[in-house]
């Protein structure tokens, strides 16, 4: 081989397996921070993984709102019309966060299938649902409506 094109190819070599290890140092320091979400019916039904940071969301059931008096632990109910998950928080909850309002939940699902989170998101006016609780909350409606043969 000529060495014009053995240094050539030796340079090519270099660079896809510098580009390789770049990549996978990316991918790897990314796979941290991904979010996944998840409605309500696919964590019962068992799809989220359990003690991975993920999202849920859907809207704050009627009455299932409790909070402790000595701290500032809370406990409510998300639904997405077909399936509730309980949900753990401690501290401050967002000024709009109110019951029948769509809320969005980050954090991890234990194994009793509670959902301990590390950030609670409300909506943020009248006629804003997040798009994830939204599309949630139109396919759990529409399964209804087929299992009732609407």
């Amino acid at each position: 081989m000529h060495p014009v094109r053995r240094q050539r190819l030796f340079l090519v070599i270099f660079i896809i397996a510098v580009a390789s290890v770049a990549v996978g140092l990316m991918s790897f320091a990314l796979r941290e921070n991904i979010n996944l979400f998840y409605p309500p019916a696919n964590i019962v039904s068992g799809e989220a993984p359990k003690g991975v940071r993920i999202r849920a969301g859907g809207m704050v059931v009627d009455g299932s709102i409790k909070r402790a008096d000595d701290s500032l632990f809370v406990s409510f109910l998300i639904t997405d019309g077909e399936a509730d998950v309980e949900v753990h928080y401690t501290g401050i909850l967002p000024d709009l966060f109110a019951e029948s309002q769509a809320a969005v939940v980050m954090g991890e699902l234990n194994g009793d299938g509670v959902f301990l989170a590390s950030e609670v998101l409300a909506k943020h006016d009248e006629n804003y649902t997040p798009p994830e609780v939204a599309d949630a909350m139109d396919a759990a409606h529409q399964r209804a409506q087929k299992a009732n043969g609407g």
